[in-house]
């Protein structure tokens, strides 16, 4: 195999797949990229067996040929090489010569056979949005799923399609996220779980231009996400998903609007009185045209007074401040308004349009003070 290829285009390849090569794996093929020229273009991919992406990277073949070669390592060298074209050969025994300008890297590849190559996916019914808006509605959602592998579902999003809606979810036990996109088309009604992690590499490698669309594809076991020269493939976590209608109640007995840019500063500044690890919730005070906003820490309290507009009973309630500021920080709007039941009930963060809603459960701050 021999190929000539500009740096900056080869990078750009490399950086796009190697997110999904696996951090630890037994292996050893899995750990490489695969370099496909064995037709008339030239295709970079890398596969974990969960998650897979192939992107294809312009350049010249002067010999067809497939070898992989040691991901980390490859990255490395390209990273490092100048900004010209890099040529790349390879031998029938895998001995392969990376040049560019004067510099000359030897290094043995690997087999391009023995690489697991992402699985064949029959493409019908394409589901089609900008990338800017798959990029945003994962921004404003990732946050709130889980780490915590126990409950494999809860490490994932639901995707959920009716008609020209698609409905977003993700939650960790102590809130929600949901996010309504409006679809270009209708679509026949589809509900799957997507994992976090092929979420999470995507919003990294999309552009996430507005004017540019990214086309889904979902089969039973796997999802595709095809954008500009990239596909990327991901199996889909199996299980029925959380039934949370109804936990999204209407009823309220406190209802506040407030500036949103004044809460996320104040809660914000609040943090500062708590250290790493410490949980101290943030108390909320609300009565007639004000919320007060409160904490007490090892390290000292803080008090701040907020103009709000309320309607309804007053209420004293205690959250979790990260889990605030996260939903607050994708939130677009100037103002955001506020429901709440009951010092033991969630809290809706809700837009008047029906495009987001936001539960956070609140904390038990009785003996804190």
């Amino acid at each position: 195999m021999k190929l000539v290829v500009s740096k900056s285009n080869l990078l750009r390849g490399v950086n796009t797949v190697i997110k999904a090569v696996p951090t630890r794996t037994t292996m050893a093929i899995l750990e490489c990229i695969l370099i496909d020229a064995s037709t008339n273009e030239i295709k970079l991919m890398a596969n974990d067996l969960e998650l897979g992406i192939e992107t294809k990277v312009e350049g010249e073949i002067i010999e067809r040929g497939v070898i992989a070669l040691d991901a980390k390592f490859f990255s490395e060298v390209v990273r490092n090489l100048p900004e010209n074209d890099v040529t790349i050969e390879t031998d029938e025994s895998f001995k392969t010569v990376i040049k560019c300008e004067k510099s000359i890297i030897n290094i043995i590849a690997k087999s391009g056979d023995d690489f697991s190559r992402i699985p064949y996916i029959e493409k019908n019914d394409s589901i089609v949005m900008s990338q800017f808006t798959l990029k945003e509605v994962i921004k404003q959602t990732i946050f709130s799923i889980s780490d915590n592998d126990n409950n494999k579902l809860m490490t994932g999003e639901l995707f959920e399609i009716n008609e020209n809606q698609l409905k977003v979810v993700s939650l960790d036990g102590h809130r929600i996220s949901i996010r309504y996109i409006e679809l270009k088309n209708n679509y026949p009604h589809k509900k799957v779980v997507v994992p976090g992690k092929t979420l999470q590499e995507i919003s990294k490698i999309i552009p996430g231009n507005v004017d540019e669309d990214v086309f889904i594809y979902i089969t039973h076991n796997h999802i595709v996400f095809e954008f500009n020269n990239t596909t990327v493939v991901s199996r889909l976590i199996e299980g029925e998903y959380f039934k949370i209608d109804q936990m999204l109640s209407s009823d309220y007995e406190t209802k506040v609007k407030i500036n949103k840019k004044n809460l996320l500063d104040c809660i914000n500044r609040s943090t500062l009185l708590v250290k790493e690890g410490d949980k101290k919730p943030i108390i909320m005070n609300i009565t007639d045209g004000n919320m007060e906003v409160k904490i007490t820490s090892f390290v000292g309290t803080m008090k701040e007074d907020i103009d709000i507009e309320k309607n309804g009973k007053d209420i004293l309630i205690g959250f979790n401040p990260k889990f605030f500021m996260d939903a607050l920080r994708v939130i677009d709007e100037e103002e955001v308004t506020l429901y709440m039941v009951n010092p033991k009930a969630p809290c809706f963060i809700k837009d008047d349009s029906g495009k987001f809603i936001y539960l956070i459960l609140p904390v038990n701050f009785s003996n804190v003070n």
